[in-house]
């Protein structure tokens, strides 16, 4: 087929030259519109996020070790020799459980000698009674003087506080009989033993024979920055914090050293009244139950206390969030059809999820999926992200 400028050659007319170079122009120009008014390239999709406030838990993790709820160092109260060891290392004793026998022989004679110097003094207290007695009736016909009388009603008297002063001497040889049997005083789990049988201790000794410790319920401590404890009051006085609904007292959860969640939750019984000068903080205390015997004393433990509860707070999926070159937050949401650049203010992970704290609102369409084909300013197409609007596990509620 011959081209426009060869038809222009064959063609001798000048008239018809013409018409044809007029017709190849309107052919030309006619390809050159249908080019201008072809479809326009399609809109890049993204999914988004449709941002939402809902009720918060507020918790503070914070570390914290295990001491025993009562603790007993056992120690002599009466020396001699240790005859018996009545328990295992690690045994769980009653309380009044018998854990050592001293050798009892020269207690239980000196108990014997206290049972007779009683008996002795009852024995004179009696012939001073009956005597006392007639020397009343006889002075009243001045059968005897009067300072006969009064030296008999004087012998009573002293015949009295001998019985009494062996009686005290009596009680006191039973109570060190007694003291030979050593017993635990509370009830709890024993440590090791520092003596055996045939070992010699004093009354009172530094050293204690063992330890019973009482491990159920238990004890953990924990400190909490000064810092925090004042923001938290101060929230939770401008009313950007709710009480948690606890009916009696604050509940705590316990992560162990291995990671694993412990299975019981405690009871925080004791808010600390002090700050400690060295570390700026204050302890805190809580009662676990250990039915089990698996908490022992010196054990780290992670505590988590829940604090309050914040109505209006914004959870998003951590995805959405990136960092700039200086670390700070940062998000992209769509606003009329177009991407926007957020700088963000995080509390803190909960979960999968930022605890957004500045930075966004609800109802904003936050991108969380094609964040790499966008840039800010972008038109683009919004499509629902398939990630649910709330998790209520992660808000702790």
């Amino acid at each position: 087929m011959p081209t426009l400028l060869q038809s222009l050659i064959l063609v001798r007319s000048p008239l018809g030259r013409a018409l044809l170079l007029t017709a190849g122009i309107i052919v030309i120009g006619g390809c050159r519109e249908g080019d201008a008014t072809a479809a326009p390239a399609p809109l890049q999709a993204v999914a988004v996020y449709h941002v939402s406030s809902a009720p918060q838990a507020v918790s503070t993790t914070l570390p914290g070790r295990a001491n025993a709820r009562l603790i007993a160092e056992i120690r002599p109260q009466v020396g001699g020799i240790i005859q018996k060891r009545l328990f295992n290392e690690g045994d769980t004793v009653k309380a009044g459980q018998a854990l050592y026998q001293i050798d009892p022989q020269p207690y239980q004679a000196a108990l014997d000698q206290a049972d007779a110097t009683v008996s002795s003094a009852r024995a004179t207290l009696k012939a001073s009674e009956l005597k006392a007695r007639r020397d009343a009736q006889l002075v009243k016909i001045d059968a005897i003087s009067a300072e006969d009388n009064e030296s008999a009603q004087a012998t009573l008297l002293e015949a009295r506080a001998s019985l009494q002063s062996a009686q005290a001497a009596q009680r006191t040889a039973r109570i060190n009989l007694d003291y030979t049997r050593i017993n635990a005083p509370i009830d709890g789990r024993t440590a090791t033993s520092s003596v055996t049988p045939g070992a010699l201790v004093t009354a009172e000794q530094t050293t204690a024979l063992t330890t019973v410790q009482q491990l159920d319920p238990i004890y953990v401590d924990f400190t909490q920055p000064s810092g925090t404890l004042l923001r938290l009051k101060r929230e939770l006085a401008e009313g950007k914090l709710a009480p948690s609904e606890q009916k009696d007292a604050a509940r705590i959860s316990l992560e162990l050293e291995d990671g694993s969640t412990y299975a019981h939750e405690g009871t925080l019984t004791f808010n600390g009244v002090s700050v400690d000068e060295s570390t700026g903080s204050v302890t805190l205390r809580a009662l676990v139950p250990n039915p089990e015997g698996l908490l022992l004393p010196g054990m780290y433990l992670k505590a988590t206390l829940q604090e309050g509860v914040q109505q209006d707070a914004i959870l998003v999926p951590q995805q959405a969030v990136s960092r700039d070159e200086r670390g700070d937050a940062t998000a992209l949401v769509v606003v009329d059809g177009k991407v926007q650049q957020r700088a963000l203010t995080l509390a803190r992970a909960v979960g999968n999820r930022w605890w957004v704290s500045q930075g966004l609102a609800a109802g904003d369409q936050l991108i969380v999926q094609g964040l790499q084909k966008v840039r800010v300013g972008q038109q683009v197409q919004v499509q629902d992200s398939a990630l649910t609007a709330h998790n209520e596990s992660d808000r702790g509620l």
